[in-house]
């Protein structure tokens, strides 16, 4: 449709979808899972990228700064969604990871869409969060257009904090005030502009990968076990003791022995094992080997 060629790519109609409403379910729902499958590759060809981005938060983390992601609607629920779960998952202070969405914490449940209209709220957002040059800001906007964001990445270039922008509309890229811009194209959405769905879907996954590869960069996982999670419920607290078993071998009784000793801090209690030390010592080698378990490990291992 020649008239829609101005539109970013996340609001121009879907050809394959435009009977849909005549459909059978299982034919929606056909249609719906084709169109899914097309976003993973989509991410991965921006693989270059999103390695780029990830070194950089790794840096900043190491230099004491702070991830910020910033987005309105679906994208900000994400961004606010992925901070939420690093706590638990790989065991770090709720401020490493923060998410800002436009309209707030009652944007959270509820749409507020004008709270995104304003650039100067975005600013206002990286102000009030007192962001640094040491920092890292993520702009999510599927669109690519959002004020808020635009508003808080200018901010934050400002400032001197590095900043990233995450989009699926590869139109309105270069106009997106970032040092590096990760572009999903998953092309035009199956019910015009619901955002919520392809883009939305690769936004995820992209942010899945960025704090993912960059906890286990800095040593939060050993292998693929998550060796820093925070064991605040009885299902954590189970998943802590089975990653102690099956690192050391030992049995169900000695590991839960262990982790008490160990005050429930899992690494320091396999560095325990290892080196046969008590608690504070577990920790000074942690710190020693900049709290990487495998390193602290080997540490143990050559030291013993």
């Amino acid at each position: 449709m020649t008239t829609h060629r101005h539109l970013p790519t996340t609001e121009r109609c879907n050809r394959r979808s435009t009977n849909i409403d005549t459909l059978s379910t299982l034919e929606i729902v056909d249609l719906i899972n084709s169109e899914d499958r097309t976003v993973p590759e989509a991410v991965g060809s921006q693989r270059k990228n999103i390695a780029a981005a990830i070194d950089i938060i790794v840096d900043r983390f190491r230099a004491g700064g702070r991830l910020f992601y910033v987005g309105a609607g679906t994208s900000g629920r994400l961004g606010v969604l992925d901070a939420s779960e690093c706590p638990p998952t790989f065991g770090v202070k709720r401020s490493l990871v923060q998410g800002i969405i436009a309209g707030g914490r009652r944007a959270l449940v509820r749409s507020i869409e004008g709270a995104e209209d304003y650039p100067q709220d975005g600013a206002a957002a990286i102000d009030k969060r007192r962001v640094t040059s040491r920092d890292v800001v993520v702009g999510l906007a599927a669109c690519g257009v959002t004020p808020f964001v635009h508003g808080a990445l200018r901010r934050a270039r400002r400032i001197g904090a590095a900043t990233l922008c995450v989009t699926c509309a590869p139109e309105v890229v270069k106009s997106i005030p970032a040092d590096i811009i990760i572009n999903p194209v998953v092309g035009p959405e199956l019910v015009t502009g619901s955002t919520r769905m392809k883009a939305g879907t690769a936004t995820k996954l992209v942010l899945n990968t960025l704090t993912t590869t960059t906890m286990i960069k800095l040593g939060k996982v050993y292998g693929n076990l998550m060796v820093d999670l925070q064991a605040v419920n009885n299902k954590l607290r189970d998943r802590s003791l089975r990653i102690l078993m099956e690192l050391t071998g030992l049995s169900r009784r000695q590991a839960q022995a262990l982790l008490k000793r160990a005050d429930g801090q899992l690494k320091a209690a396999v560095v325990m094992h290892f080196r046969r030390v008590d608690l504070d010592q577990a920790m000074a080698i942690l710190e020693r080997n900049d709290q990487i378990l495998r390193r602290a490990i080997v540490d143990a291992r050559e030291t013993a």
